[in-house]
């Protein structure tokens, strides 16, 4: 647990553990995990927002109804700041940018619509270079919309995958360095459901990404 208080609780989710439950199946998750843990104190643990299941990081659970609803309406409302850190494939030729993409969801998939398509959902980020290796880029990304996959979907729209993503770049699968996708949910700042007061963040990043990272420097100089 990175923070908790009688309303909410942030967990550092690790790569490869489900945020919620999937229908049919007895795989842990995060909320069963943290349900089954709160039931000891006589607490509910409620879901506010999602992070993938292959990525890692900070992620927000209610203890209460109202509060709940309280944290998702600052979420309809993109106010949270939800900062992550991806390293994707290539050299980004800007040092900061924002990109705005029209995904349709289809499955399990985000496909790449344009604005005319009324079932479209809009897409925006912004990223700023923290570091640039021989053939990738290590990237700071703030989330402005919320739609699932979007991080992944819009670097791979762009040609630029995350490394490790073999759901858009079915190709990443064969990445030695990392055994999943190369995105950690680095920050999350939201406003306190009772108090109104700013809680702020920080989630660490986990020892597979940095391994990553170092491995990449090493093959190649690393420049600020």
């Amino acid at each position: 647990m990175l923070y908790e208080d009688d309303a909410v609780v942030v967990l550092d989710k690790p790569a490869g553990l489900l945020a919620v439950p999937v229908k049919g199946s007895d795989a842990p998750s995060a909320l069963s995990l943290l349900a089954e843990k709160l039931k000891r104190k006589r607490q509910r643990a409620l879901v506010v927002h999602r992070i993938d299941r292959f990525a890692s990081g900070a992620l927000l659970f209610a203890k209460t109804g109202l509060d709940r609803n309280a944290l998702v309406r600052q979420f309809l409302d993109h106010a949270p700041v939800r900062t992550y850190l991806a390293v994707v494939r290539g050299r980004l030729g800007t040092e900061a940018g924002t990109l705005v993409h029209y995904f349709r969801r289809e499955g399990m998939f985000q496909r790449l619509r344009t604005a005319r398509d009324p079932r479209a959902a809009r897409a925006e980020l912004r990223y700023s270079v923290e570091h640039l290796f021989a053939d990738a880029t290590l990237v700071r990304v703030e989330l402005v919309t919320g739609l699932q996959n979007q991080i992944r979907a819009q670097f791979s729209a762009i040609g630029h995958p995350v490394i490790g993503d073999r759901k858009y770049q079915p190709a990443e699968s064969s990445e030695p360095l990392i055994a999943r996708v190369a995105l950690h949910a680095a920050h999350l700042q939201f406003v306190h459901p009772r108090s109104g007061m700013s809680v702020s963040i920080d989630c660490k990043v986990p020892p597979d990404f940095q391994h990553l990272v170092r491995e990449l420097s090493r093959s190649g100089r690393a420049r600020r």
